[in-house]
């Protein structure tokens, strides 16, 4: 029974602390955090084939730039959840 008891006492005193336990909201990630490249610009006297090679490269660009918007909005809209959960 003393031993019962011993045992109890480190238990409880290990589950006990002085300092409150906050929670850290996480680093974003990096890849999240680039910024979106400039598009690319159109001479005076371009050709044809040089105006829809930069009107292709320009969409990709964008789209490219749009996914990684919407992952960081997923991503912080996800983070924040968690974070106010583990605070409740």
């Amino acid at each position: 029974m003393k031993k019962l008891i011993i045992l109890s006492a480190f238990i409880l005193t290990g589950c006990s602390t002085a300092v409150p336990v906050t929670a850290k909201f996480p680093e974003v990630p990096e890849i999240l955090t680039n910024q979106c490249p400039p598009l690319k610009q159109l001479k005076d006297d371009s050709k044809l084939s040089e105006i829809s090679k930069t009107v292709v490269d320009n969409y990709t660009s964008y789209y490219e730039c749009a996914a990684i918007v919407q992952n960081w909005n997923d991503w912080y809209q996800i983070q924040k959840n968690i974070y106010e959960k583990a605070g409740k």
